[in-house]
């Protein structure tokens, strides 16, 4: 028998691996999902346009435009952190968010417009608050031709009377109520009253505008009921369903009021995929917020006052706001043209 060789033992030593795990631990990865989920939420309800499913819902999709840093600033944490699938997602919905707000911030192509201009004026008086000759200063500085006003109150129409509304813009189409349900037009030329919506939770008066030239216009003041109160978002879908599309190119068409709607609303998108055109949005100003204007601490931040004007008959020149002491809505004034004349 031979005997038994014994051989030293050598270990091998090998490179320590590196943890290709997340990073951060247990604590950071749920922290990052409670901050992921709204978010997620949030952009499938603007993307898919579900955002009428709720109330909540509704309110979030308003904040689109500010949810973007948010999620550039989340989706970067995520992938530094190493958590790949939830970070890819976030970035991807990230991607898609900037797609539909970013194009708001540049001037569309427009085409030039050899009718009349006529300049737009919209103001939510605020029932009783609002600054009647404020309003009134606003139309003879700006030489406003039309004038939507929401909120219109008894109290309202007088104060506007009393400030020489009726001297600068004399035909009119008035229906003052208490309360908040109120509206009315005022325009610089003759009007023919309108019906043109149906039944509305406020008023929404319509009249046709006897322009000098051979072309009229329709010219309608919206204010659908604001989705977030006791009455939930079903009386605001009906509002805004209720509106009437574009009267193809017989009759020219504006609409204009505080739509308690901003461009990240799937119901206020299906009024304009019916062929209206924002005017902010036109001149890459989509992004100008309107609302709220009377809180001391928080300025406005969601642009829910617009002027609509139907694609096929009018090109727009020029948008912007203006301050109404007492309300808490600027006012937006926005300057069209008809295509032909």
């Amino acid at each position: 028998m031979h005997p038994q060789t014994t051989y030293p033992a050598y270990s091998v030593e090998r490179p320590v691996e590196q943890a290709r795990g997340a990073r951060g631990g247990a604590a950071v990865g749920f922290l990052l999902w409670l901050l992921a989920a709204p978010y997620f939420v949030l952009c499938l309800a603007r993307l898919l346009g579900l955002d009428s499913s709720h109330w909540i819902l509704v309110a979030a999709v308003s904040l689109t435009p500010y949810a973007l840093p948010v999620g550039a600033v989340l989706t970067a944490v995520l992938l530094l952190t190493r958590r790949w699938i939830v970070g890819l997602v976030s970035l991807l919905l990230t991607i898609l968010l900037v797609t539909v707000v970013a194009p708001r911030t540049a001037a569309a192509a427009r085409p030039n417009g050899s009718g009349a201009a006529l300049r737009v004026l919209s103001v939510n008086i605020s029932m009783d608050h609002g600054d009647a000759a404020a309003v009134v200063r606003l139309v003879r500085e700006r030489a406003v031709d039309l004038l939507s006003i929401q909120e219109l109150t008894p109290g309202a129409e007088r104060a506007l009377d009393a400030a020489g509304l009726a001297d600068v813009l004399p035909h009119r189409v008035f229906k003052p109520q208490p309360g908040a349900v109120g509206g009315g037009l005022a325009s610089r030329f003759p009007v023919r009253e309108r019906v043109v919506t149906k039944p509305t939770t406020a008023e929404h008066p319509a009249a046709l505008i006897d322009l000098p030239t051979r072309q009229d216009v329709e010219f309608v003041s919206v204010h659908p009921w604001y989705p977030v109160g006791p009455k939930g978002a079903e009386p605001w879908l009906r509002d805004l369903a209720g509106l009437p599309g574009p009267d193809g190119t017989r009759t020219p068409r504006i609409l204009a009021g505080d739509f308690n709607a901003s461009l990240d609303h799937s119901a206020f998108r299906g009024v304009l995929n019916q062929g209206y055109l924002d005017a902010a949005e036109q001149v890459g100003a989509g992004l100008t917020p309107t609302w709220p204007t009377d809180k001391r601490f928080v300025p406005a931040f969601v642009a829910l006052d617009h002027v609509l004007v139907d694609a096929q008959n009018f090109v727009v020149e020029s948008f912007g706001t203006a301050v109404v002491p007492g309300t808490d809505h600027h006012a937006v004034l926005a300057e069209v043209k008809l295509v032909r004349g």
